[in-house]
């Protein structure tokens, strides 16, 4: 029997998020896209040494930024089944617009919203 080289249901890549707030981060995602904790290691002052949490069919890692590896904000897409009802829960969450749902050229109806700890959500629904 072969062992294989990662983890049971994590795919080849994922994203490593450094936040000032990862427990802002996952609440934030748990609200917005019923996100699971799978992982997670916190250092003696409380944060956060290294977290992974699942969204549908993929993990984001996490973890508290600090000074050796300080926080900075990127971009992230994700499909969802219906991008106004969970562009509606990240705003509720705590989130800010930064493009409200919208079909565009393309086959997606897509919105952006900016996290509480400074990382912009893409989210969308191909609709045709």
């Amino acid at each position: 029997m072969q062992k294989t080289y990662k983890p049971e249901g994590y795919a080849s890549v994922s994203a490593y998020i450094v936040a000032d707030g990862a427990q802002q981060l996952i609440d934030f995602l748990a609200a917005t896209f019923d996100a699971k904790v799978t992982r997670r290691f916190d250092n003696e002052d409380g944060t956060i040494m290294h977290g992974e949490v699942q969204i549908d069919d993929t993990v984001v890692m996490l973890t508290d930024g600090s000074e050796g590896f300080p926080s900075f904000p990127i971009w992230l897409h994700v499909y969802v089944p219906d991008v106004d009802a969970t562009y509606q829960k990240a705003l509720a969450a705590g989130g800010v617009s930064v493009q409200e749902p919208t079909k565009k050229d393309d086959l997606d109806r897509r919105a952006g919203v900016k996290d509480p700890t400074g990382n912009t959500w893409w989210m969308a629904t191909q609709v045709a």
